[in-house]
């Protein structure tokens, strides 16, 4: 058991038995369950350089220098301290990050919205906002600003916008200065032509020719102020002619680029469009291409491998149930139960083949269906790319060869006369009937397969188109 006693600038936390939560005091007895932490509360200075960037996306640096500190006035805040910050030295990089970043968030954000006309100009009205918004970041550790302090604004090397700035107000301040001195100049003259007219004009009128001078100096300044007009109006003129030529030429050009620039994207979205048309047949090309060689290779696979697997398996039952056979034949005894599980054996062979058979055949027939609808239920495109890619017209070409190979037809028609040789014309007479024979042979093939003749020979008459 032991009694402490805070420093002038330092409270003393106390937490453990007999206390809730935490216990802020400046002197108290700290008992052997309690424990006892004195931190500092006086303010300490942070000095940084934030890098910020206006809203015209300009960067630029801002050096501050923030005096914060525990709120001591406020018994919740210097409570809040106590829990969040009193466990590190004020002067640690986890307090100087802390606040470094409240401050750099905030002042980014503010100067991210504004121009850096408004930044330069309204110094004052920045320091205020940027002291509000980095105060109510503060609160919920406890701490308050004391003073903060916003220095000169600094270019980021390679962005001198304040240099630049700096130099157009010595410019203007500097042109400002010779515009006085040019009108002061000026005064000075005017006031000295007046004093001297003065003295003429009362010298006139003591002399006795004062009325003839006077007549003839008003002749002369009524010329020179009709001169000068003419002149001021023959100047206005030219420069009122200029200005309307350039006017002119700037409607021109602008017409001209419009125009180009409006043809220049006509043409592009044309040859964009083009392009996508001619791309989206390509694709449409292959994918029909494709799904057409994975149903083949679906189809024709899946009755493969389930044809080969219903054999495997028969060929499997066989030889189990051949092996019994052999084994009861073996036996003398049991000869007639061996003859009947042969022959159950190859009675589930052929059952099983038969399984085989049935399966292939409905894989045939689930593919020649999707076939079917990829050509839209055009039975001759079927027939044909079934021909084509079983190669029997490869087969048919190939026999023909082979029947007709080293022979060399002669063909002669011999003709007796008659009455009407004069109006068929001899021997072609037996070729018109030969023709005559096709559309009969035609018919009866088309009554028997449902299969017509190719185009080029002709369309049989009441049959309908295949499908």
């Amino acid at each position: 058991m032991s009694y402490k006693i805070a420093r002038a600038s330092e409270y003393l936390a106390i937490t453990g038995g007999g206390i809730k939560d935490i216990k802020l005091a400046k002197s108290s007895w700290v008992l052997p369950w309690q424990s006892c932490t004195v931190f500092d509360v006086s303010p300490v200075n942070y000095t940084f350089e934030v890098q910020a960037m206006s809203s015209e996306k300009l960067p630029f640096v801002i050096p501050a220098v923030f005096t914060i500190g525990p709120r001591v006035d406020d018994p919740h805040a210097l409570l809040l301290y106590a829990m969040l910050m009193s466990q590190h030295d004020k002067h640690s990089n986890h307090v100087n990050e802390l606040v470094q970043g409240v401050i750099e968030g905030e002042t980014r954000v503010l100067v991210a919205s504004m121009t850096m006309e408004e930044v330069f100009k309204g110094t004052k009205e920045f320091k205020k906002e940027v002291f509000e918004k980095v105060q109510l970041e503060l609160n919920q550790f406890g701490l308050v600003i004391y003073n903060a302090n916003v220095k000169q604004l600094v270019d980021v090397p390679g962005h001198e916008y304040f240099s630049y700035l700096g130099q157009k107000t010595q410019m203007e301040a500097a042109n400002q200065a010779k515009i006085d001195v040019a009108e002061a100049k000026m005064k000075g003259e005017v006031g000295a032509k007046e004093r001297t007219g003065l003295t003429i004009q009362n010298a006139a009128k003591i002399d006795a020719e004062s009325k003839i001078i006077s007549t003839q100096r008003n002749g002369e300044g009524t010329k020179e102020e009709i001169k000068v007009k003419s002149e001021v109006q023959v100047f206005q003129n030219e420069k009122e002619a200029l200005v309307a030529k350039a006017d002119a030429a700037l409607a021109i050009q602008k017409a001209a680029l419009t125009k180009s620039s409006r043809v220049a994207e006509v043409e592009a979205a044309k040859a964009v469009a083009m392009r996508e048309a001619e791309l989206q047949t390509q694709v449409e090309k292959m994918n029909a291409l494709t799904r057409t060689e994975k149903l083949k290779a679906e189809f024709l696979s899946k009755a493969t491998v389930e044809y080969e697997t219903k054999v495997q398996e028969a060929n499997w039952e066989l030889y189990n149930k051949q092996k019994k056979a052999e084994a009861v034949l073996y036996e003398k005894q049991k000869q007639a139960e061996a003859t009947k599980a042969a022959a159950d054996a190859a009675f589930y062979a052929k059952q099983r083949e038969a399984e085989g058979i049935v399966a292939m055949a409905n894989a045939q027939g689930t593919y020649i269906k999707t076939l079917l609808g990829a050509v839209n239920n055009d039975y001759s495109a079927m027939r044909d790319f079934l021909m084509i890619n079983n190669g029997v017209y490869q087969d048919i070409a190939k026999t023909n060869a082979i029947a007709i190979k080293d022979l060399q037809p002669k063909i002669s028609v011999w003709n007796q006369g008659g009455a009407d040789q004069g109006m068929s014309g001899g021997g072609m007479k037996d070729i018109a009937g030969l023709y005559k024979m096709l559309p009969p042979v035609l018919d009866t093939v088309y009554e028997q397969t449902g299969m017509q003749p190719p185009a080029w020979i002709g369309t049989l008459r009441g049959a309908e188109p295949s499908r």
